[in-house]
């Protein structure tokens, strides 16, 4: 699951408009389609914003070019189908356009896309970070760190000894399947990442 291409998942035939559309065509393009926003692709199909029921409401402009949302968030096909469902919650987007290397437009995918993927239960993916990540690997005890999951977004919550552990919790947490994102709510008593410089001496200055 975790290793899934975003082009595997994505639907191709995508309703689009382009900068010169008017606000009616747009509004009618996300009722009949039902949907709650459409890529704007220039003349060569790359994405140049994104049109969203938001943004129709928000605003009163008669054409596309002045109501799209710009720089438009995209993913590319070939990227895990995990680094886009971070993507999404990171940028708070419930779709985004697909393009392909030369930065076209081939597809879209949305969050309910990528709910069909991550169908593990919060109590599932809790269980498995708090087993596999805080008890096997970090050999901690279970309850070192209080983890809540809310539809696959981990929050880490407590206090560890040092901070290269905690950073390595976070990378683990962030890998167990169904993970979309993780939250960091930790502290540390050391900070042993810290690069110190080496303490000169009068002869060194001297030199």
């Amino acid at each position: 699951m975790k290793h899934m291409k975003v082009g595997g998942l994505m639907t191709d035939d995508v309703v689009s408009a382009v900068p010169a559309t008017p606000f009616r065509d747009v509004a009618k393009l996300l009722a009949e389609h039902d949907i709650s926003g459409v890529p704007v692709v220039d003349e060569d199909d790359h994405v140049v914003g994104v049109v969203s029921e938001s943004d129709l409401l928000a605003r009163r402009e008669t054409i596309t070019r002045d109501l799209m949302t710009t720089p438009a968030i995209t993913v590319h096909a070939e990227e895990t189908v995990a680094d886009a469902a971070r993507l999404m919650v990171r940028r708070g987007v419930e779709r985004l356009p697909v393009i392909d290397e030369e930065e076209r437009l081939v597809g879209i995918v949305t969050r309910r896309d990528l709910l069909r993927v991550y169908l593990r239960p919060d109590a599932e993916i809790r269980r498995r970070i708090r087993e596999d990540v805080l008890t096997d690997a970090m050999d901690l005890p279970m309850d070192a760190v209080d983890v809540h999951v809310l539809d696959g977004v981990a929050t880490l919550a407590g206090r560890v000894r040092r901070r290269s552990q905690a950073l390595t919790l976070l990378g683990l947490a962030e890998r167990v399947d169904g993970v979309v994102a993780v939250v960091d709510r930790l502290s540390f008593h050391e900070d042993d990442t810290r690069i110190t410089s080496p303490t000169r001496t009068r002869h060194d200055i001297a030199r």
